[in-house]
């Protein structure tokens, strides 16, 4: 699954995220949902969400 739905997204949900500064890299961030910071209900990069480690990025996939 991939992170561009905001439905599919709920906090404590284990996901990778890209940060702003790994963009071009692609690094991937793991870690658990805290808060969800896109209103839309959708975005073609990813839904912006902070993690539990306060960090913030884009969701690219959904851990199950």
């Amino acid at each position: 699954m991939n992170g561009t739905s905001r439905s599919d997204i709920k906090k404590g949900l284990s996901v990778s995220i890209v940060l702003k500064q790994e963009q071009r890299s692609g690094r991937l961030t793991d870690g658990i949902v805290k808060d969800i910071l896109t209103n839309s209900p959708s975005h073609p990069h990813g839904i912006k969400v902070r993690l539990e480690s306060g960090a913030v990025g884009r969701v690219k996939v959904i851990n199950e």
